[in-house]
């Protein structure tokens, strides 16, 4: 709350009406941002106005509130307050300036009497405090005190004065060399952009740590770059590829941010971009042993006061479903404190893709047990599949009693910023069932379902009967889409169309069960064979591509030229991208020619480069890799802001990121963003008012500024940390690697398990053109199965990695043939994810 003081004498100076401190002040937008709600407040605008339902019963004035927070004061300024406010019931309210966080010091406060008629009201005072970056400060209207219900509405609020013009936190200063702070991979191109408007070439330097010469050139004049309002050159400095920390990049008097020339960065996004999710972690405790002391924190949302809690939670009064559901867990969505299942959909089912693109064709050993700091680190079971698991369990507890899953779940009022999860005391809703949501469980129960049939049997058929659940449900509720308008205290995230929907889930439930009614849904579908893949790329409302994703990794009785097209799409539109990659300043697979940079556009770069990497598996070519880095150089600071979209990486990096507890840009004992979140990234739309009034006019990839205040451009989300580690965690496999050799082998595993035990089942098979003489398999046991004896082969072990060699009677295997083998072994865990046959990775089925 905010204590009293007695407003100052009424004066107005001169200096007082030239700066507006108040954002959103007339509500013309139709959005509450970024006024805030105490609980017992829900606000709604309407009709222009801000009107809010105060429910009665409370004692003291600050025991109701409506404010905004960031208010720039400056000590010994005069400021002053003007609204127009009614009352649907005649009542005494309270308007007060000062501090959001403790100790709560107060400004000015000062009563006004609301009529139902609509009044002026305006008071003036002197600032006792000092707040001139935004920070701490606070206007507050006190409503309660009353023992009635009762509806206050306000409109046209202003608070001028101050003679520092208010602009919280400015945009990040730029250089005019743009390079990846973080750092490019031995091996593979590096490029940078000079900003200049010289039309001929300018030379550069390279220098290592200690400032000596390693490198010169010339720079290849581009012109200029719409996107991003700059004349450009390009720097490639691809010749030189000596690892090493503190390079810097030249021209003439202008310098670059340092960088390296190294893998580790990259190998280190791959674990921080996933730990991002231990940390959204709701309905359990935040432990210091994994995360440090700093982002620790008490379980949010668990019925432990001041939570109302998630374990019997209700629909929305209007809904009236007659059921309360336990949904406690989960990943908190973005910077607030709902759970979406259409954003957890897709960022479950990247994680879980990622380990399953891994574990068929690239190296899934990185994600083993004990790879991530999370609780279930020593379980026997990979990381990536225990952290993914957290919000799986969480979707199934979104499924009504029909099979529908409702949309989402979140606080009955947008929450204050900041409020530590453990500190929200709004009461939690259900919105809706809907079509969308029910398919997002449906494809992700059956994707679960395939990678845990061998970690776990019974929760595999547990999800798939979930799914199966859903898809039924759903197709008996084709058309029951989200509320636009259901967007207080949590976002709507309607959307319109569903055929994709259905395409995403009945992919998943064909590669899981290969029953034939699923593949008559997928083949019959108007998004087969990747006819929705476009420069556009996908999203939580665009998943069809997630089922072309799907059917071309995973073996299923589809036509090979069926499978064939669905790959050849991904080379087409990636060669697309590389097509308008090269005439940008900066380059970044993004096409902004329809919608602009939009909000959340980090990660469409993001996802985008999933489709340049699946490109480069599915054919091999150095072309599309290369994009893909090309993708991350943006992100990590080669862009016209000179900024790393990822906190923690590169020395002008995000910190300010819109967030709850991650907010020490408005309470100095709360932290900043951790390494490896993601910003949301440039939005030339500037749907916040934070960001209309810094970024006016914006070129379009610099219509961004590292303010908490700014949700639309510098939020982060799950959905967008997903794509980050998808991408960072292929990234990390190609990074210093030579090109994987195409694999002429094909390795089935099978195992019979019991309690302390198993025995596998192991077929080798030769899917190349000429006969093996001899053979050595290799894989790695992610758990604690140590192998006891085997038949068939020579059978070694070291530490978790395994090998077997041919016996003098079995080495030569023909092309196309198969030999057989197996062990047995004591211990648990998942089964092997990877396999290689004389050094070469497997296709595995």
């Amino acid at each position: 709350m905010l204590v009293a003081l007695v407003a100052a004498p009424l004066a107005i100076p001169a200096s007082a009406a030239e700066y507006e401190r108040l954002l959103n002040g007339t509500f013309d937008s139709g959005s509450a941002d970024p006024w805030w709600a105490s609980a017992g407040v829900t606000n709604r605008v309407t009709g222009g106005e801000l009107c809010a339902s105060v429910t009665g019963g409370t004692t003291n004035p600050w025991d109701a509130l409506v404010g905004q927070n960031g208010v720039p004061f400056e000590t010994d300024q005069s400021y002053t307050l003007s609204f127009d406010a009614r009352a649907t019931t005649a009542q005494t309210v309270a308007a007060a300036a000062g501090e959001s966080v403790s100790p709560y010091r107060g400004i000015a406060r000062q009563e006004f009497a609301l009529t139902p008629e609509k009044q002026r009201f305006t008071f003036t005072f002197t600032s006792t405090l000092d707040f001139p970056d935004a920070g701490n400060g606070q206007v507050a209207f006190q409503l309660g005190g009353q023992a009635a219900d009762n509806t206050i509405c306000v409109d046209n609020v202003s608070l001028v004065g101050g003679v520092k013009p208010p602009g919280g936190v400015n945009p990040n200063p730029t250089r005019k060399v743009q390079v990846d702070q973080v750092g490019y991979v031995p091996g593979l191109p590096k490029r940078a952009t000079l900003v200049s408007t010289a039309t001929t070439p300018q030379p550069w330097t390279l220098k290592n740590s200690a400032g000596a010469v390693v490198a010169s050139g010339q720079s290849t004049p581009k012109g200029a770059d719409v996107t991003s309002g700059d004349s450009v050159h390009l720097i490639d400095f691809s010749s030189f590829d000596t690892a090493g920390t503190g390079y810097t990049l030249s021209v003439g008097e202008d310098t670059s941010f340092p960088f390296d020339i190294s893998a580790d960065a990259i190998k280190r996004l791959r674990y921080d971009s996933l730990a991002f999710f231990y940390h959204q972690r709701s309905g359990t405790p935040i432990e210091a042993q994994y995360v440090g002391e700093e982002y620790s924190r008490p379980a949010g949302h668990v019925n432990v006061a001041p939570n109302q809690g998630d374990n019997n939670v209700p629909c929305r009064a209007d809904l009236a479903c007659g059921y309360t559901l336990d949904v406690r867990g989960g990943w908190y969505d973005a910077g607030d404190h709902g759970k979406y299942v259409v954003n957890g959909g897709i960022s479950a089912w990247q994680l879980l893709n990622a380990y399953e693109r891994a574990s068929r064709i690239g190296d899934a050993t990185a994600y083993r047990d004990g790879s991530l700091a999370i609780p279930e680190k020593s379980n026997g079971v990979p990381d990536l599949l225990d952290e993914a698991r957290w919000e799986v369990d969480f979707l199934l507890k979104m499924q009504a009693p029909d099979g529908m899953a409702h949309h989402k779940i979140h606080d009955a009022n947008w929450t204050a910023l900041p409020t530590r999860p453990e500190l929200d005391d709004q009461p939690r809703r259900l919105s809706a069932t809907s079509t969308a949501a029910t398919l997002n469980l449906a494809a992700v129960a059956a994707q679960a379902s395939r990678l845990w049939r061998g970690v776990d049997a019974t929760y595999s058929a547990t999800l798939l009967s979930a799914a199966r659940k859903a898809y039924t449900a759903a197709k008996a509720n084709p058309a029951k889409l989200a509320d636009p308008n259901d967007g207080t205290g949590g976002g709507a995230y309607s959307d319109d169309t569903v055929t994709d929907e259905f395409y995403w889930a009945a992919s998943e439930l064909y590669a899981t069960t290969g029953e034939a009614a699923f593949r008559t849904d997928v083949a019959g579908s108007p998004h087969y064979k990747a006819a929705s893949l476009n420069r556009g790329g996908f999203h939580w409302g665009g998943t069809a591509p997630l089922g072309d994703i799907t059917l071309a990794l995973v073996p299923t009785g589809l036509p090979a030229a069926d499978v064939t097209a669905i790959k050849s799409a991904f080379a087409t539109v990636a060669d697309q991208h590389l097509t308008a990659m090269a005439g940008m300043g900066y380059a970044t697979p993004y096409d902004n020619s329809t919608a602009g940079y939009v909000w959340g556009s980090n990660s469409t770069v993001l996802n985008n480069a999933t489709v340049l990497a699946l490109a480069h598996d599915f054919t091999g070519a150095a072309k599309y890799r290369d994009g893909v880095f090309e993708a991350l150089h943006y992100l990590l600071g080669r862009n016209p802001l000179s900024t790393s979209y990822v906190a923690g990486y590169g020395e002008q990096a995000m910190v300010n990121a819109h967030h709850r507890f991650w907010a020490h840009q408005n309470d100095p004992t709360l932290p900043i963003a951790p390494p490896g979140s993601l910003s949301g990234g440039p939005n030339s739309a500037l749907q916040d008012p934070v960001a209309q009034r810094l970024l006016a006019g914006c070129p379009q990839q610099k219509c961004w500024v590292d303010d908490i205040g700014a949700y639309s451009v510098n939020e982060v989300a799950i959905n967008w940390n997903s794509a980050l580690a998808w991408v960072s965690g292929w990234a990390a496999e190609k990074s210093g690697q030579p090109p994987t050799p195409v694999a002429d082998c094909e390795v089935t595993y099978t195992a019979n398990k019991w309690q302390g035990g198993l025995s596998a089942h192991v077929a080798l098979k030769n899917t190349g053109t000429t006969a093996w003489t001899s053979w050595k398999l290799g894989f790695t046991f992610p758990g604690t199965q140590k192998v006891s004896s085997g038949w068939s082969a020579n059978w070694s072990q070291s530490g978790a990695d395994v090998t077997a060699t041919n016996m003098s009677w079995n080495g030569k295997v023909e092309a196309g043939k198969s030999v057989y083998i197996g062990f047995n072994a004591s211990g648990g865990g998942a089964d092997p994810a990877a396999f290689t046959i004389n050094g070469k990775s497997c296709k595995t089925s």
